[in-house]
C-alpha cells in the first residue's frame, strides 16, 4: 500500500458532520477505513461493551475508502479496528473526530472522542482527536478541516517518539479569524452540574444534566483554554500515566509510620 492506512472513528456517530468532513479530507492523502458508533455517543470516555454482543454493519465501500458502523462505544470501534477488522495491517494514523463541540480542559476525560484516541495510541500507532467548538450538528466544519490537515500532515510526516495522542480543539469561526496553532498544557478547571428535574405525562420525575465550565486559572497563558479564548487553535499532548509523583513522597512517609 503506497498510501498510508489511516483509521477514523467518532463519538458522534457515524453520519456526523464533523466524520464525513475529515473523511473526505483525509482520503485524498491515505488509505481510509471508517469504524464510527452507529449512534451518537458522547460523554462515554474510555467506556467498553462487556455485556451484550457488538454489531458491526458495512455502511459504504469504494476504492480506498471503507465505512461501518458499530453498535458499541467510541472504545469498542477502537478495539474493533485493531483486534478484528486491521488487526494484520495496524492504521499508520487514527483519527477521531471532527468532534461537534470542546474537549478542552478536563473535558478529555469524559470525551467519547478523546477515549478514542487514547485507546489508539495503546497500539504503538499515533492518535489525533479533533474537535470543534461548535455543537451544532450542521455547523461550518472547513476552518477545522483544514488545520487537521495541517496537523495530520506534519505527524504523518515525523517522526516523534511514540505513544503519541493529541487533543487538537479549533476555534468556531471561518478561517481567516483563527490566529494559528499553539501547543499547550490542559487547562485546571472543573465542570459544575445542575439536574433540571421535570415529569413527564405520567406524573414520574425525569433529569436532563446540565452546567457550566469553572475555569480555576483564566489569567495562564499557556493552557488550551487561554489559546481558544484567543482564536488559536490548541494541541495538548495527551498521557495515560495518572500518577501524582508530587504526592508520592508524603503518602510513603505516610504509611512508613505503620511498618
Amino acid at each position: 500500500m503506497d498510501k498510508p492506512l489511516i483509521f477514523i472513528t467518532n463519538d458522534d456517530g457515524v453520519s456526523a458532520k464533523g466524520l464525513r468532513a475529515i473523511t473526505e479530507a483525509v482520503r485524498k492523502i491515505g488509505h481510509v477505513v471508517v469504524i464510527a458508533p452507529e449512534t451518537p455517543q458522547s460523554g462515554k470516555a474510555h467506556a467498553i461493551t462487556m455485556y451484550s454482543p457488538l454489531h458491526l454493519r458495512e455502511v459504504h465501500r469504494e476504492e480506498g475508502l471503507e465505512v461501518y458502523a458499530c453498535s458499541g462505544t467510541p472504545v469498542d470501534c477502537v478495539k474493533m479496528a485493531f483486534d478484528h477488522l486491521l488487526v494484520d495491517h495496524f492504521p499508520d494514523l487514527t483519527i477521531s473526530g471532527i468532534n461537534h463541540g470542546s474537549n478542552s480542559a478536563v473535558s478529555v476525560l469524559y470525551s467519547g472522542t478523546m477515549g478514542a484516541a487514547i485507546e489508539a495510541s495503546f497500539y504503538g500507532r499515533p492518535s489525533i482527536g479533533l474537535s470543534l467548538l461548535d455543537h451544532d450538528t450542521d455547523a461550518d466544519f472547513s476552518a477545522a478541516t483544514q488545520y487537521s490537515m495541517e496537523i495530520i500532515k506534519k505527524v504523518l510526516a515525523s517522526d516523534m517518539e511514540l505513544p503519541l495522542c493529541l487533543n487538537v480543539n479549533i476555534p468556531r469561526g471561518p478561517f481567516a479569524k483563527i490566529k494559528g496553532i499553539r501547543v499547550c498544557r490542559q487547562n485546571r478547571g472543573f465542570w459544575k452540574e445542575t439536574f433540571i428535574q421535570r415529569q413527564d405525562p405520567r406524573g414520574v420525575d425525569y433529569f436532563w444534566l446540565t452546567g457550566d465550565f469553572y475555569n480555576t486559572e483564566p489569567d495562564s497563558t499557556d493552557t488550551d483554554e487561554w489559546a481558544l479564548a484567543h482564536d488559536y487553535v490548541s494541541i495538548v499532548p495527551i498521557q495515560v500515566d495518572l500518577t501524582n509523583y508530587g504526592q508520592m513522597r508524603s503518602l510513603a512517609g505516610l504509611f512508613s509510620e505503620r511498618s
